[in-house]
């Protein structure tokens, strides 16, 4: 998932660097949501002991 939010980004900036502010926006958009859903998915394996911390 990380990989889609790099990919997310990349357009966003290349849009916005070419004058397309609604792709840019689309583009952010989706990847703030994917930076949402990887940070909780996180949070959630965490508290429920998949993800050890040492």
């Amino acid at each position: 998932m990380l990989k889609w939010i790099l990919i997310f980004l990349l357009i966003a900036a290349v849009a916005s660097l070419l004058g397309f502010r609604g792709v840019a926006g689309a583009s952010a958009t989706v990847a703030r949501i994917l930076i949402f859903i990887v940070l909780v998915v996180l949070i959630i394996a965490f508290f429920t002991g998949i993800i050890i911390v040492a």
